[in-house]
C-alpha cells in the first residue's frame, strides 16, 4: 500500500527532475521536409535515418484514383500538386525539402527529374532533394556503374527507371519486379531478401531496392555483409542526401552509403 510518505518522496523527486530539465537550455533542433505520394505508408522508416535533434515535417500529394502504373508515376510529378505540397512545408522553415517517391522523379527521364528540381526550387525550397537525383548521387559517392535493380512494380514502371538510370551512364546488368499495383508496404523483408539475392550477378557492383513505400531499414547492412558489395534502397538514398543539404549525417549502423562521405557544411 502507497503511504503519504511515499507520495511525498515520489513529488518531491519528480519536482527536482523538472528543475534539472528547466535548467538545461533548450536543445537546438532543425527540421527538414518530405513530400510524399498519398499512398505512402512507411513515415516510421524514414524516421530510422534521422538524427533525434532533427524533425521530419511530412505532407503529401492528393490522392490518385489509379493502381501503381506511368500513370499513376505521372500524375504525382505534376507541377500544380508539387508547388503546393512545398509550400505547405515553409512555415517551419526546413533546411531542405525532399520529394520521397522513386517512380515520380524518374518516370519522365533525366529531364522530367530536372524538371521535378526546379519545382520544388521555384516554390521555396531552400534545397530540393528527389529520390531519384538521390539515387545518381549515391552512385557517385559509391562509385557504381554496373548495378543489379530491384523493384515492386510492372514491367513498364521499372522499364522507364532502366532508361533513367541508362541516361545517367549507368548499366543495368540484371533486374527483376515484384509486379505489384498495390499496397507495395505490405512487402515483407524476406520478400525483398529473395528479390535481391535473385537478382544479384557477379558483374554487378552494387544493388538497388526502388520505391519509397518498399521497407528496407533493417535489411541493408545484413545484406551487404551477405553479398559483399553495396545495396542502396530508395528511402535510404532519400534520406542521406536530403540530411546531407542540411548539413547533417543519417544514422544507420553499418550501411555503407551513409558512412562514405561526411555531411556537407550548412
Amino acid at each position: 500500500m502507497r503511504t503519504d510518505g511515499d507520495h511525498a518522496e515520489s513529488t518531491g523527486a519528480e519536482h527536482e527532475v523538472v528543475e534539472l530539465a528547466a535548467s538545461r537550455p533548450t536543445p537546438w533542433q532543425s527540421g527538414v521536409g518530405v513530400i510524399a505520394p498519398y499512398d505512402f505508408a512507411l513515415d516510421r522508416e524514414l524516421w530510422r535515418w534521422t538524427p533525434d535533434d532533427v524533425s521530419l515535417h511530412v505532407t503529401r500529394l492528393p490522392y490518385v484514383h489509379v493502381p501503381v502504373t506511368v500513370d499513376q508515376a505521372s500524375a504525382l510529378c505534376v507541377a500544380e500538386n508539387v508547388d503546393p505540397a512545398v509550400r505547405a512545408l515553409l512555415a517551419p522553415e526546413p533546411l531542405a525539402i525532399g520529394y520521397a517517391c522513386a517512380s515520380g522523379s524518374f518516370v519522365h527521364g533525366v529531364e522530367g527529374e530536372r524538371r521535378l528540381h526546379r519545382t520544388m526550387a521555384e516554390a521555396g525550397a531552400p534545397a530540393a532533394v528527389t529520390t531519384s537525383g538521390a539515387l545518381i548521387r549515391a552512385l557517385e559517392a559509391l562509385d557504381l556503374t554496373r548495378i543489379a535493380v530491384v523493384t515492386p512494380y510492372v514491367d513498364s514502371v521499372t522499364d522507364r527507371l532502366l532508361s533513367y538510370l541508362g541516361e545517367h551512364g549507368t548499366e543495368v546488368t540484371s533486374s527483376v519486379g515484384l509486379g505489384l499495383l498495390s499496397h507495395i508496404w505490405k512487402v515483407t523483408y524476406a520478400e525483398v531478401s529473395e528479390a535481391v539475392h535473385s537478382v544479384d550477378r557477379p558483374d554487378a557492383q552494387g544493388i538497388y531496392i526502388s520505391c519509397t513505400n518498399v521497407l528496407t531499414y533493417d535489411i541493408i547492412a545484413p545484406l551487404e555483409r551477405e553479398l559483399g558489395k553495396p545495396v542502396i534502397a530508395a528511402n535510404q538514398v532519400t534520406m542521406w542526401a536530403l540530411l546531407r543539404e542540411a548539413g547533417r549525417q543519417a544514422v544507420a549502423p553499418g550501411q555503407r552509403l551513409i558512412d562514405v562521405a561526411a555531411p556537407s557544411a550548412v
